[in-house]
């Protein structure tokens, strides 16, 4: 169907000047209304305004312009109906075959400081959507455009064909109802705030692809990505080589690079069933690589990797000699050798992040049966200075950066979790378990002899001082948790018995 007249009407007019002299050097009549038509006309393209179209004036100050039988009959029109067409012809009503129209700002306008209720009211579009719905709806004849990306798409086609592909013209027509869709939940979701009531939260999310399957065989899954996040995390994450990405290498690979994504310093880690075997940072990429992996070489075997800089050939030398089985490595970027050798691991996942940093509006979705919670993350970065020493000893300048350190890990360690360090590196991760000593017990039969002079931090208080105790036994010399017990006295005295430091910082680190 040749492209013969377009009406264009928009808020945002980023490239409407370039793509309306590109319709009218071929010959499209161009009919517009208020600010369009003005900016359109002052550059010399010849427009037509809607009220010449209707024979009816704009009123309201412009709320009525675009509401008329001449406009939504032109759109709406079945072209092959004979009955359509005879209406269409008995009635002075002229086809309109392409539409360029986005709506009022509402979003932007509500998110002023101090907008009024009648600015908010007064930027709710209604033309606007009726024209993108009345013309998504006839897309087997009409072309709809509602954002400025897709114009160079849409001028290219009829540059060469004089109109658009029907293929085409349904994907803007999906992407039109995504916009009216999305505008009427953002007037929804004002009404209720100012009213009052409840909020109703409509998740957007797009399928990357479906999975072979989820936690197990059994269980069907797909993944889905927020369209609108472009963070460096894995889900944006770059594919480079290996087998598909499985459910559970997209969990394990979250867990890994949001604890690399905590450290300024060169940092690894290592992820085994969503916990943290091995995580260590030192002065360069190499040292925190092999400090990782030896913190747990046992649970590393098929492991998830993550760091965060650049993955270079010394790491590979060191990952043959120890023959080390991965699943997935996981980097902002390769040296092109370091690439070129990982590749000759026919099945092993390479993911490229690009430079990385925290997402600090990140929110935690959680699912429970019939409903899901929300959260904000914790991205708040524990200082020296938060911390508060309650025992008579003290603890180093040494102990407090190991200290600081276990507890960026210890955030990421499902709970009941408390993690020992030393070094700049984990020595030993209590993870999941029902009771806090389970934890202890775990982490120091994990760490053995190299529990001896290191530090542990808690995600959250002792309710006894028997899992500090047991942690003592161990040889730790340090130890950092919220604090917040009622028998924190008794805990507090308790390790000014045993000789040891122990801080209190006031932040818990649940993660269920």
């Amino acid at each position: 169907m040749q492209i013969k007249r377009a009406l264009i009407s928009v808020s945002d007019k980023t490239g409407i000047i370039e793509i309306a002299q590109k319709l009218a050097k071929k010959g499209i009549e161009i009919i517009s209304t208020g600010g369009t038509s003005k900016a359109l006309k002052e550059v010399g393209i010849a427009v037509k305004d809607v009220s010449e179209v209707t024979g009816f004036p704009e009123i309201m100050g412009g709320r009525v312009k675009t509401l008329h039988p001449k406009v939504h009959g032109g759109l709406l029109a079945v072209r092959e109906d004979d009955g359509h067409m005879k209406e269409a012809s008995d009635n002075g009503i002229e086809m309109i075959d392409l539409v360029i129209v986005n709506l009022y700002p509402f979003v932007k306008t509500i998110s002023k400081e101090g907008v009024s209720e009648e600015e908010a009211i007064e930027n709710i579009d209604i033309g606007g959507p009726s024209m993108v719905r009345s013309s998504a709806k006839n897309f087997k004849y009409v072309t709809v455009v509602t954002d400025p990306a897709d114009y160079e798409l849409v001028v290219s086609e009829i540059e060469a064909n004089g109109e658009t592909t029907l293929e085409t013209r349904k994907k803007l027509a999906r992407k039109a109802f995504t916009l009216t869709a999305q505008y009427d939940e953002a007037i929804n979701g004002y009404f209720r705030q100012i009213l009052g009531e409840p909020e109703l939260l409509n998740l957007h999310y797009e399928k990357v692809r479906s999975l072979r399957y989820g936690e197990n065989p059994t269980q069907k899954a797909a993944f889905f990505r927020n369209p609108e996040n472009h963070d460096a995390n894995i889900t944006n994450a770059e594919v480079l080589h290996g087998k598909e990405l499985s459910f559970n290498n997209i969990v394990d690979g979250n867990s890994a690079l949001e604890i690399v994504k905590e450290f300024d310093q060169p940092a690894v880690t290592i992820i085994k069933h969503n916990n943290p075997c091995g995580t260590a940072v030192r002065e360069n990429l190499y040292d925190a690589f092999v400090a990782a992996h030896k913190a747990d070489e046992m649970s590393a075997f098929g492991c998830v990797i993550a760091v965060n800089r650049e993955f270079t050939e010394d790491i590979i030398d060191y990952m043959k000699e120890a023959k080390m089985f991965v699943e997935m490595v996981i980097a902002p970027s390769f040296t092109e050798k370091a690439l070129k050798r990982l590749m000759t691991r026919e099945n092993l996942r390479i993911l490229r992040t690009g430079e990385l940093k925290k997402d600090m509006k990140r929110t935690d979705i959680k699912k429970v049966a019939g409903g899901i919670l929300i959260q904000t993350v914790d991205t708040y970065e524990l200082q020296p200075s938060d911390l508060k020493v309650v025992t008579k000893i003290a603890p180093t300048e040494e102990q407090i950066r190991d200290m600081l350190f276990a507890t960026k890990v210890v955030k990421h360690v499902v709970s009941n979790s408390v993690v020992m360090a030393k070094d700049g590196v984990t020595v030993g991760v209590g993870a999941g378990q029902m009771s806090r000593y389970d934890s202890v017990f775990i982490a120091g039969t994990k760490a053995g002899e190299r529990a001896r002079g290191a530090v542990m931090s808690s995600d959250a208080f002792f309710p006894f001082p028997d899992a500090l105790e047991q942690a003592v036994g161990y040889g730790i010399t340090a130890i950092i948790h919220p604090g917040g017990s009622v028998r924190d006295e008794e805990v507090i005295k308790r390790a000014d018995e045993l000789g040891i430091a122990m801080v209190f910082s006031g932040r818990r680190y649940f993660k269920h």
